[in-house]
């Protein structure tokens, strides 16, 4: 039998995390080093990688735009395929669907859908014609739940699901895994406009089982999860790290 105390080793494997300047995408790239592996960090922020890279053993920075359709081929070009790639970009325009610009659509859509349609296809491809690999994007509790203002944000990432669901099943006979991780309300970059009004901050605090918002941190177990052996049989999936956000209903406490 495998030894199970070596599920989660990631020694001798390859990472490449993009987005790992800040939030989500900077406490993957410092999870997945801890457990083993070498990690290539990217980012379209160069200062924001090479401060964090600093504090990572086994790290390399890279430059990516995932806006940039020539990224991920040049990677694969200068430095292989990786075992495992973990990608977290995304942006939002918080605005009512009958408001949006069609330049606001596209830019969500360039960055949250076709950024990661690059990324699935290009190292998709390549991990199958290597013999495998993990893939994990992050999508969101908005691919299932939705609020005003969140139309085309919520759309990238049910697009995102699918996308990786479809991947799954087409590389899935090649070795290739492809999973989801649907974070919550997390604090990041990109909800800094939600923490700086503390009413829409306690509403989404509240509206959680654990009563609180989660830290970029409490992403990683899902990002070694997914990455490492422990999750061999896992592919196609939607991992969900709410806080139990999708499991209850409304906000009001009735009596018992």
């Amino acid at each position: 039998m495998e030894d199970l105390g070596r599920l989660f080793d990631l020694t001798g494997q390859r990472a490449l995390v993009i987005g790992a300047g800040s939030g989500i995408g900077a406490a993957s790239a410092h999870g997945l080093a801890a457990f083993g592996a070498e990690v290539w960090c990217g980012d379209i922020d160069d200062q924001a990688v090479l401060r964090g890279v600093g504090e990572i053993p086994n790290a390399r920075p890279l430059h990516f735009d995932v806006a940039d359709p020539g990224a991920s081929m040049r990677v694969l070009t200068e430095l292989g395929t990786p075992d495992i790639v973990v990608t977290t970009p995304a942006i939002n325009v918080r605005k009512r669907l009958c408001e949006v610009t069609d330049d606001e659509f596209d830019r969500v859509i360039e960055i949250n859908l076709k950024g990661n349609f690059r990324v699935m296809r290009d190292f998709g491809r390549a991990m199958a014609d290597n013999g495998g690999g993990s893939i994990i994007a992050f999508s969101s509790i908005r691919a299932q739940v939705v609020e005003p203002g969140q139309g085309v944000y919520a759309a990238t990432k049910a697009g995102v699901l699918q996308m990786l669901r479809v991947l799954a099943a087409e590389l899935g006979p090649r070795g290739v895994r492809a999973n989801a991780v649907a974070p919550g309300v997390v604090e990041t970059p990109l909800t800094a406009q939600i923490k700086n009004n503390q009413s829409w901050y306690e509403a989404y605090r509240d509206k959680t089982m654990l009563g609180r918002w989660a830290q970029p941190s409490e992403m990683v177990g899902a990002v070694v999860f997914l990455a490492s052996r422990a999750s061999s049989y896992v592919t196609g999936s939607y991992l969900v790290v709410d806080g139990g956000w999708l499991a209850a209903d409304g906000r009001f406490d009735p009596p018992a």
